[in-house]
């Protein structure tokens, strides 16, 4: 599905995650090759949760990615820890039917091996760290701890919230610590009062403690993971199984079975820190997607979706252009983060304000803040009707970016 007017240009890219292999998809799609430099020897996921709303979904299955029987179709809803409903996450129905469902309930293993299959045979290099580069008008120039080099006309950090591009295009900055704690786990056991198409969120006066249907390699199971204040200046060693009961006592069925039921090695924890959003990605030849532009804490359930969309909307941007023009491929950087900033900023922005309004409300105010959201519509107005109407603009926004892609391409719908 490539031009055949496009002169292929050269695109390295710094991170085999999300974001880096979906750009490495959709860019190759656009005509150019792409080659993933991965650090490690090995690429695999950090941690096992993972949910995905479906913009992104739809993103993954218009690059070529398998998103068939990819997750369990769940409705999200929030709930007080005692099982009283706050909101409903509700998407138009057209939505949940041609994707698969509202919010997708997966592993991250499992994501990864979709990626990683669709993605342009030779195109990752494992084992290549990256010492530095140099750009100009002419290309960037990048350097790896091994002595070689590669010459490319445009450079994408999708290395993570210690992105190295990142530091090398902005400086360092410090780390925003939210000094919560999440600890999760997988359970394929099937438990009473539970339901692989729901997503529950569940909240007491400091903790949250939720449930989410999944589908992985053909099996049903559950996902659960609790969250709660933690000092970011200290690290978790305790028994992750045992800590999360004792944090979720106040919880009810399924949860406390769920997690009794989990093995081990099924079992994660950590701490979130993240960075404030960049106000700007883009220098010259270089950009940033991911987590290395917007890093996002678990409360937005959305951290990978983005990478996913970012890496989309870069390779679609790319489309039918001459990299080796400077002027040419600075504005479509510029063209390519312009639209994405707004989004990703909100749901980084909305996720570090939940975790503060619902973990570190002082005392006396925590009552008139749970009255609040028992007895008015404002968590259903925050959550459940404001998350649905930025799900659409995605989707409409996909849409638009298609659209351009094909007309560029030439390729059929």
């Amino acid at each position: 599905m490539t031009s055949s007017t496009t002169t292929p240009g050269r695109v390295a890219i710094i991170g085999a995650g999300p974001a880096g292999m979906a750009a490495a998809i959709s860019i190759a799609q656009a005509g150019h090759e792409v080659v993933i430099f991965e650090r490690y020897k090995v690429v695999k996921p950090a941690g096992n949760i993972l949910n995905l709303w479906p913009p992104p979904v739809k993103a993954l299955g218009l690059m070529g990615v398998d998103i068939v029987d990819l997750g369990a179709p769940t409705l999200s809803e929030f709930h007080r820890a005692d099982g009283r409903l706050r909101a409903i996450v509700n998407l138009p129905e057209d939505i949940v039917r041609e994707w698969g469902g509202g919010f997708l309930g997966l592993t991250r293993p499992n994501l990864f091996r979709r990626l990683h299959a669709a993605l342009p045979e030779g195109s990752l290099r494992t084992g290549m760290q990256m010492t530095g580069f140099t750009e100009d008008a002419m290309g960037v120039h990048l350097s790896f701890v091994d002595g070689s080099t590669y010459d490319a006309d445009i450079l994408v950090g999708a290395d993570g919230v210690d992105s190295f591009v990142r530091k090398c295009l902005w400086g360092d900055s410090p780390k925003r610590d939210h000094n919560l704690l999440v600890l999760g786990g997988l359970s394929y056991v099937e438990v009473a009062e539970a339901d692989h198409n729901r997503s529950v969120v569940s909240h007491d006066r400091t903790v949250q403690a939720s449930w989410t249907g999944i589908r992985e390699a053909g099996m049903s199971g559950y996902q659960w993971w609790v969250l709660s204040p933690f000092p970011g200046t200290q690290e978790f060693t305790g028994d992750i199984r045992e800590e999360a009961k004792k944090r979720a006592h106040n919880f009810g069925s399924p949860l406390p079975e769920l997690i009794a039921a989990s093995k081990p090695e099924n079992t994660q924890k950590w701490q979130i820190r993240d960075r404030p959003p960049l106000k700007q990605w883009s220098k010259g030849r270089v950009t940033l997607i991911g987590d290395a532009a917007h890093s996002t804490s678990p409360y937005a359930a959305y951290g990978a979706g983005m990478a996913t969309e970012d890496g989309y909307y870069l390779g679609r941007k790319l489309a039918g252009l001459d990299l080796s023009d400077y002027d040419t491929v600075r504005t479509a950087l510029q063209e390519f983060e312009e639209p994405r900033k707004p989004h990703t900023a909100f749901q980084s922005q909305m996720a570090y304000r939940l975790g503060r309004i619902f973990h570190y409300t002082p005392a006396p105010l925590r009552p008139i803040r749970d009255f609040v959201f028992d007895y008015t519509p404002f968590l259903q107005k925050m959550i459940g009707e404001s998350t649905p109407v930025e799900i659409l603009k995605q989707m409409d926004e996909i849409d638009v970016a298609e659209a351009a892609f094909r007309a560029t391409t030439g390729a059929a719908a």
